[in-house]
């Protein structure tokens, strides 16, 4: 197998990046005040608590659903690793859309399982008629990746009776930056619907890894017997925990970043990149007029990082051929305003 390749992580304090949807903010001033009480008490020498206790009563009353339909994770990959060690036997099948996240394939080739992925309608919904009814898994982003859309919740809910009693699992990273609500409410009624989260993209904490899953409590009793014993260390949990209860501060700086991706996209579009509307924290851009991977390259001799992808197909209605384009994360203001200076240089 190839494996999943991760983005560029450079040691370098002058490069601006882009890359991978990191929060361009630090985050809450309750993490760094969680951490130093974690670090001065005698919680280093013990193991923290399995299931994550406070973190899960904590984020009950954020996201209105019971503490028990909480499963936590080192990141959210850790819990899409869970899912499938949980549901897919050794020459079992998962599904997911493309152009979407790359790690799906690479979860199907660790377990020894197929994978097929589904092209997207040109509306950037899941083709529902197209899916494989016998897919022991099925992955869902929304917000998608690389392109930023979100999926109709009715979509959703025809998708999840198609597979059935097989799960659909709804990878909702960058569901905090979405402009639609996400699909929570939608658990407690389909017993084969699982929702994704992480705290890595809109509370700042991509270098602690800290993620989790919302299924019904009968799903995640199973669940935790799948994975490790005490997968979330007790840093990761105190910040955690800090931060999901700073809803406040969550708010501005979610505020922040949906202004200036909203102000970058419309500048992109004047220097002519065709820009899909996004509801992530990271824009995904075309060209009808050039190979984008010569940008990328030179933003990256600019020292500007960011992400070229290429999928070998694109949506239904898309040219035949590889569907390729950059995904720029937003950043501060400051970034943005070099990135877009750099972008008139080059073109």
């Amino acid at each position: 197998m190839a494996g999943y390749v991760p983005g560029e992580q450079l040691n370098d304090p002058d490069i601006v990046k882009l890359n991978t949807n990191e929060n361009p903010y630090p985050p809450s001033p309750r993490v760094f005040d969680a951490i130093r009480a974690a670090l001065t008490s005698n919680s280093l020498r013990k193991y923290p608590q399995p299931l994550g206790d406070r973190f899960r009563e904590a984020a009950s009353g954020v996201l209105g659903v019971s503490p028990d339909s909480i499963l936590i994770g080192n990141g959210s990959d850790d819990i899409l690793t869970i899912l499938t060690r949980a549901f897919v036997p050794e020459g079992g099948l998962i599904v997911s859309p493309t152009p979407s996240y790359i790690l799906y394939k690479s979860l199907a080739e660790i377990q020894g399982a197929r994978f097929e992925a589904v092209p997207y309608e040109a509306d950037w919904q899941p083709d529902v008629e197209a899916w494989p009814r016998s897919a022991h898994l099925s992955f869902l982003p929304n917000p998608n990746s690389p392109t930023g859309t979100v999926i109709d919740p009715v979509t959703t809910l025809r998708l999840s009776s198609a597979v059935t009693p097989h799960p659909l699992v709804v990878d909702e990273a960058y569901a905090d930056f979405a402009d639609t609500p996400g699909h929570l409410s939608l658990v407690s009624e389909w017993p084969n619907l699982i929702i994704t989260r992480t705290l890595s993209k809109s509370y700042s904490l991509a270098g602690i890894r800290f993620g989790f899953a919302i299924a019904q409590p009968e799903v995640v009793r199973e669940l935790v017997k799948v994975k490790d014993s005490y997968n979330c260390d007790v840093l990761s949990l105190a910040a955690a925990t800090a931060a999901i209860e700073d809803q406040d501060y969550f708010r501005d700086v979610r505020a922040k970043i949906i202004a200036t991706r909203d102000r970058m996209a419309t500048a992109l579009a004047a220097l002519g990149f065709d820009v899909t509307p996004s509801h992530a924290n990271f824009v995904w851009c075309r060209r009808a007029d050039r190979d984008v991977k010569p940008i990328y390259e030179e933003l990256k001799r600019r020292k500007i990082l960011v992400r070229y992808m290429s999928y070998a197909t694109g949506p239904v209605g898309a040219p035949d051929g590889a569907y390729a384009g950059l995904r720029i994360t937003v950043g501060t203001d400051a970034e943005i305003d070099k990135l877009l200076a750099e972008l008139k240089a080059i073109l």
